[in-house]
């Protein structure tokens, strides 16, 4: 079939914004691949709904893929973007490849369903599987109906999985092992047992998807990847009503640390979705690593939202110290300690990433639009312990001791302090194969007491005087006195645990 026929069909009102109209073509190839070259065998029509197009750099590489594969003609759709990008038109014309601008109001299907009959009864075949999963996306099938059309025509099935291992749809006997295979490996799609992991978009993988299909789909990986294409649609789909969640949560937060009127206030809250009376915890988050693109506040949020599920909105607020990722969490019937569990199991999933680290604070439960501000306070000074310790979700519970004061001082600073007052007593260990830091922690632990002492070190007594007078030599440091005990307990809590 010429292109020049295509164009002849009055009711599709095609346009052709490059190329040769002469130009024949012997199927059609629909994709949003970014790089389908590998699929294509040549001669095809590609139909693209252009989900692959983010940056104008990305025209060029995908007109290259089309034209090395010998593909006889592209058509853009108009629906994802709203219009046919100029540098995909500069790309197709250098590249000597026809380029058909289909309308918004043209399904791909209503195409194909006007074309596929003038072609070869073995192509109309193939296509017709493809041609109904692209029209249900195209008409607001979600996820569930998409996965029970890919059962019915392709005879795949598997789940979709979030990295911190929630299933988002489908099945999964072991969802963790799954987001586990996914956030560890070197490419995808990958084997994991018995299931092909695909990766649906092209975000960092801390806030990705995973989908899961049951057997081995290497040698099929075209269906996977059309599959993720469909279900990265949809989520971008989803992601397009927060925007307006986010904003509202931003505002709530600005407006309570700029301390605007509490009628304003409450007014905020309301609109977030949270009633006067109704507790809520804040959650502030930052996720920084190898490629943490878009910064550690936004992935931040992203992997909040992912851990947490609709529940919870998280918006970036330039006024937040650190520029974390907050987020107002109702409770409904649950406490603030079961949220925290909740997004502990989704970090120690996300601990299987290489190089990435999770750094969660949250606040306590919290009642009224007045609180919000106590509450960000909160959940900053929560995430920036978690941050000291290297990662985490760290509680309000946990800011109000010694380890705050700790985590508010420079890295630097704690590292001297410690070295100076205990490099003393680990260089006598070292050198006299004795246990002069052990004891002094112990000692501090029996709040000075000598019985107690020696008897969790089960030596006597005067061994532990002896021990004592050593350390207080060593270090020039009164035992006897709370100043000094407070100094050398705070180096060893910052030394850490005792090896």
């Amino acid at each position: 079939m010429r292109i020049s026929d295509l164009l002849a069909i009055e009711e599709l009102r095609l346009t052709l914004l490059a190329g040769d109209p002469a130009r024949e073509f012997g199927t059609v190839h629909i994709t949003d691949l970014p790089e389908p070259g590998r699929y294509l065998g040549g001669g095809e029509l590609v139909l693209s709904g252009l989900m692959w197009w983010h940056e104008p750099g990305d025209s060029a590489r995908f007109v290259a893929a089309l034209a090395e594969a010998g593909v006889a003609a592209l058509g853009a759709g108009q629906a994802w973007l709203g219009h046919v990008p100029g540098d995909l038109v500069t790309a197709c014309r250098a590249a000597g490849l026809p380029l058909i601008e289909v309308p918004t109001e043209v399904s791909f299907r209503t195409l194909a369903e006007l074309v596929v009959p003038r072609l070869s009864g073995d192509v109309r075949e193939a296509l017709g599987s493809h041609r109904r999963l692209v029209a249900a996306m195209a008409e607001g099938a979600g996820l569930p109906e998409l996965f029970r059309l890919t059962a019915a025509e392709l005879g795949v099935t598997g789940a979709v999985v979030s990295a911190s291992g929630e299933v988002i749809v489908g099945a999964a006997d072991d969802p963790a092992r799954l987001a586990t295979a996914y956030l560890t490996a070197t490419r995808l799609p990958a084997l994991a047992g018995d299931t092909t992991i695909f990766a649906v978009g092209r975000g960092h993988r801390a806030a990705g998807w995973a989908l899961a299909c049951d057997g081995d789909l290497l040698g099929r990986a075209d269906v996977g990847y059309e599959l993720a294409a469909c279900v990265a649609l949809e989520r971008s789909r989803m992601e397009e009503g927060r925007r307006v969640e986010r904003r509202l949560i931003e505002q709530l937060v600005a407006a309570a640390l700029a301390e605007a009127d509490l009628p304003e206030l409450n007014a905020g809250l309301r609109t977030c979705g949270i009633e006067a009376a109704e507790p809520y915890t804040i959650v502030n988050a930052t996720v920084s690593g190898q490629g943490a693109a878009p910064g550690p506040a936004a992935l931040g949020g992203q992997v909040v939202e992912e851990l947490l599920g609709r529940e919870a909105v998280a918006a970036v607020v330039p006024a937040v110290d650190g520029d974390g990722a907050v987020a107002v969490v109702p409770l409904r019937e649950r406490t603030a300690s079961e949220v925290a569990d909740r997004l502990r199991a989704g970090v120690r999933v996300l601990s299987a990433l290489p190089g990435t680290r999770v750094c969660v604070g949250l606040s306590g439960a919290l009642t009224g639009a007045a609180a919000v501000k106590g509450g960000v306070e909160e959940a900053g000074h929560a995430r920036r312990l978690a941050e000291a310790r290297a990662g985490g979700v760290v509680t309000s519970d946990e800011i109000y001791t010694h380890a705050l004061l700790l985590a508010t001082v420079p890295v630097d600073v704690r590292r001297s302090f410690t070295a100076r007052l205990l490099a003393p007593l680990l260089d006598y260990d070292r050198t006299h194969q004795s246990e002069l830091v052990r004891t002094l922690r112990v000692y501090l632990d029996c709040a000075g007491s000598w019985n107690a002492c020696a008897e969790r070190l089960h030596v006597h007594v005067n061994t532990v005087r002896y021990r004592v007078r050593r350390i207080e030599e060593l270090t020039g440091r009164d035992l006897s006195a709370m100043a000094d005990r407070v100094d050398l307990f705070l180096a060893l809590r910052d030394a850490g645990p005792p090896r």
